[in-house]
């Protein structure tokens, strides 16, 4: 299905005050998705389960690490955006044009192993939220825990299958309906952080002053990881290009396509903006949760599975459902961002026609075996994030590398300010995971 025809703006307009009346009509809203979109791999459930374990074991004390975390997912999700719009091609698609053959297939390999990480952490949280709603009715009836989750496997495949079906409708469609899974987990949280009656002053510090220790910086890479995901710096380049197609259907003229295209930019950076907050604001919230409900209580940290089962005592069975509710919405939208960002690295890497709906049935294999042999998927859940923590440098150093050549970019090409604050990024998120490797040698 052809993609829809954007709604005309006016060429001119190159200040961004300029762009203000238009945020205030129901144009501006076509233009807000992609971003959105890519948050969902924000909230995922790698997140539940670091943010958790994070505020079960340490309090208020990690906030910080999401501040910074959202920083830097802004500025990356902007540059990939960036690419995508001013090149007219994904970033897997660039990287095989731009470098060397070797290179390239080193980079679909790290790339394939982020997508396989984020698979698997997805359908495992899609799968533990059916569990946790319904799980409780199938194991009274003598069925075992191993098969009642084999059970919400099967139905959360068949969820995201429909999900990814939408897409057939148009791009507009699937964004849309990842815009309300992302509405409806803020909902839940929202109801969660007035339930729980939290200390803000001590979230208003712990946010703005950073404390880490040996203890806490496995979590704190985890979150790190949990938080900046590879596979959207990829899916993000990707996610941009229906609307520069439709946009520049009839665009002859050069000079048009660069105001097109940088309005276009600037738009993004606004539903980039917003989009990262709002994941921003999420992730502090299932902190804020966890450090309320359950720090201090003697815990050394605490599972999803344990999370859902003390919140309905403590706070009414309301809460324990809208918990599961969450982490279910976000495993369903997440897994099915994850299959899309999974096909745009292969074809993208191997210049092939994957089918989106064989990938998806392909990337269930692996979580099917970890639910059949039994072993805990909350700790998977967060031994993928750090996977993901170490696999993200392979995604953003190409990207910053292809910003900052002319040839690629042309008068899109980053400036000094940009390119430094984005290899002060890499280099941060490689200092932690060095860090962690000694520790992790040392311990």
């Amino acid at each position: 299905m052809a993609p829809a025809s954007p709604p005309s703006l006016p060429v001119s307009s190159p200040q961004p005050a300029a762009l203000l009346p238009l945020l205030k009509t129901r144009r501006a809203l076509y233009w807000f998705g992609p971003a959105f979109v890519a948050s969902i791999a924000y909230i995922d459930p790698g997140n539940f389960a670091t943010n958790f374990e994070g505020g079960t074991r340490f309090g208020y004390k990690l906030l910080w690490v999401l501040l910074w975390s959202n920083a830097m997912a802004i500025l990356i999700q902007y540059l990939s955006a960036k690419l995508g719009i001013a090149t007219g091609r994904t970033l897997p698609q660039n990287c095989r044009e731009h470098f060397s053959r070797p290179t390239a297939i080193g980079l679909w390999i790290a790339a394939e192993f982020s997508a396989l990480a984020t698979d698997l952490a997805e359908f495992l949280g899609a799968a533990l939220g059916f569990y946790l709603l319904f799980g409780g009715y199938f194991l009274h009836l003598g069925l075992s825990r191993t098969t009642v989750m084999f059970l919400a496997a099967i139905v959360s495949a068949a969820c995201v299958f429909a999900i990814l079906a939408l897409e057939l409708r148009g791009f507009r469609s699937l964004e849309i309906g990842i815009i309300v899974f992302v509405l409806l987990i803020g909902l839940c949280y929202l109801v969660e952080i007035f339930l729980v009656h939290p200390d803000w002053r001590q979230i208003a510090y712990h946010t703005a002053i950073p404390m880490m220790d040996r203890q806490s910086i496995y979590i704190a890479v985890g979150m790190l990881g949990a938080t900046v995901m590879p596979h959207v710096v990829y899916l993000h380049s990707g996610l941009v290009q229906p609307r520069l197609a439709a946009e520049e259907r009839h665009v002859l003229s050069p000079q048009v396509r660069y105001r097109s295209r940088l309005r276009h930019l600037r738009l993004e950076a606004l539903d980039v903006f917003a989009a990262m907050n709002g994941a921003w604001l999420v992730n502090s919230a299932m902190i804020i949760v966890a450090a309320a409900a359950f720090s201090g209580a003697g815990r050394n940290g605490m599972s999803i599975e344990e999370a859902h089962r003390t919140l309905g005592p403590l706070l009414g069975p309301a809460s324990a459902t809208i918990f599961a509710v969450a982490l279910l919405c976000s495993g369903l939208s997440s897994s099915t961002v994850g299959t899309l960002a999974g096909q745009m690295i292969l074809e993208g890497f191997l210049q092939v026609r994957f089918s989106i709906f064989l990938r998806r049935l392909l990337t269930l294999l692996p979580a099917m075996v970890v639910i059949g042999l039994g072993l805990d998927p909350i700790r998977i859940l967060v031994l993928s994030q750090v996977v993901l923590s170490f696999t993200l440098p392979f995604a953003l150093i190409p990207l910053l590398i292809l910003c900052s050549r002319r040839g690629v970019m042309r008068e899109f090409t980053n400036g000094m300010t940009m390119a430094f604050l984005g290899w002060l990024t890499v280099s941060i998120i490689i200092a932690l995971n060095l860090v962690l490797l000694g520790l992790a040698f040392t311990s």
